[in-house]
Parts: C-alpha cells; structure tokens; sequence
C-alpha cells in the first residue's frame, strides 16, 4: 500500500527564546492552516513576552492569512505585547501594504493602564 499523502505546503510552528517568542510562518499560509494558526496564537501569548511574527519563508498568503497577522498584532497589543513582523517578502509586504496595513506592525503595545479610558470615534 502506498502512502498517498501529501506533505505539509505551509505551516505555522513556535519557537520560544529567554526574552520572545518567535511565530515561525513558511510556505502557503491559507484556511488550510486555521487550527496551527490559533494554536501558535494561544501559545505565543500564554508566554507575556515580546512577539516577533518571521514571515521571510512564506511563498504565498490569501485574506486568511492575512487576518491570522492581523489578529496576532491585534490581540497580541490589547495584552500588552510588542508584535513586530522580521524581515516579511515582498509576497506579504505587498499585501499588507495593498490594504494599507503595514503601519500596523509600527504600533506600540497598548499601555493596559489606559486600556480601559480609549473610547472609539466613528467617523
């Protein structure tokens, strides 16, 4: 009997330094990877350490994968993290930049003393 599956094209894996934790992303990120995507989430921020996002092996990324960084950053700021993205392709920069998001990644972390004062203006 032959072995029919295929090997992974993407994945999303954890690695943990004494002062980060770095979400290594590679390949096809894509719907296809939307368990490892929360897993490497909950992970990364169980830890409350700084989050760098390592993009620089990802070959291609649709909106899924696009809102996994988006919430990474997102979530990862309301804990009071700093997410930075090392060294993104052009495959992911132009993305980002497509939908005018690359200032995301600039951000502070939110200061959890004044978390609770922000109001939301509409414009």
């Amino acid at each position: 009997m032959s072995d029919t599956s295929k090997p992974p094209v993407g994945g999303i894996t954890v690695h943990e330094t004494a002062d980060s934790t770095i979400a290594r992303l590679w390949g096809e990120i894509d719907e296809a990877l939307r368990h490892e995507a929360g897993a490497a989430l909950s992970r990364t921020l169980d830890r409350n350490l700084s989050v760098v996002i390592d993009t620089r092996d990802v070959t291609f990324i649709d909106s899924t994968g696009i809102a996994f960084l988006i919430q990474f950053c997102t979530v990862g700021r309301e804990e009071g993290l700093t997410v930075s993205l090392a060294d993104p392709p052009a495959v992911v920069t132009e993305v980002l930049d497509l939908l005018g998001l690359t200032h995301m990644f600039d951000a502070e972390p939110v200061d959890r003393s004044v978390q609770g004062r922000i109001t939301q203006i509409d414009a």
